[in-house]
């Protein structure tokens, strides 16, 4: 095989290969809606998910979502590449004894980034009308660079959440 077929097999390797959840989905994605309270008042709200890669297998996730009558889900951590797939999992429980550890996933649902928690095991970073069990109200089209990146990166959720990693409690 000559030089020139081995370097386009190898360019066509690399473009078959599949792109990193971490890079695919990496970005801030946004939601403005109107909320409301049992009252009948009304507001506004913004579901809030911002994905930053860490390294070549983690990114740190930060889920700050809205729900009715003031309530919301809440949930920052460094969640691991599976497939097409983030993937946050608590190793150990430190704030509620009994319950199981959150498992949160991360992926795109046809226009729609999915958040899933499957059962509910993320239960305790919600309020009584907050979940994450298939979240998919946040479209993908609103996905924009983070430009706030330094801000971020030295804010206490993103340090806390790199510091839980690095001390195994989490995946």
């Amino acid at each position: 095989m000559t030089s020139k077929w081995i370097l386009i097999v190898a360019l066509a390797t690399i473009a078959a290969a599949p792109a990193s959840p971490l890079t695919s989905l990496a970005g801030r994605y946004s939601k403005h809606f109107q909320n409301g309270f049992i009252d009948g008042s009304k507001y506004w709200s913004d579901d809030v998910v911002e994905i930053v890669p860490v390294d070549a297998t983690h990114a740190y996730v930060r889920a700050d979502l809205q729900f009715y009558n003031g309530h919301q889900c809440s949930l920052t951590g460094v969640a691991k590449a599976v497939g097409n797939t983030l993937v946050y999992r608590e190793k150990e429980i430190t704030a509620y004894e009994g319950r199981q550890p959150c498992t949160l996933t991360v992926s795109i649902k046809g226009k729609s980034l999915l958040l899933d928690d499957g059962e509910g095991t993320c239960k305790a970073y919600c309020g009584a009308r907050g979940t994450f069990s298939g979240f998919d109200f946040i479209p993908s089209s609103s996905k924009r660079p983070i430009t706030y990146m330094a801000r971020l990166k030295g804010s206490e959720e993103y340090k806390g959440a790199i510091e839980d990693w690095k001390a195994g409690k989490t995946e």
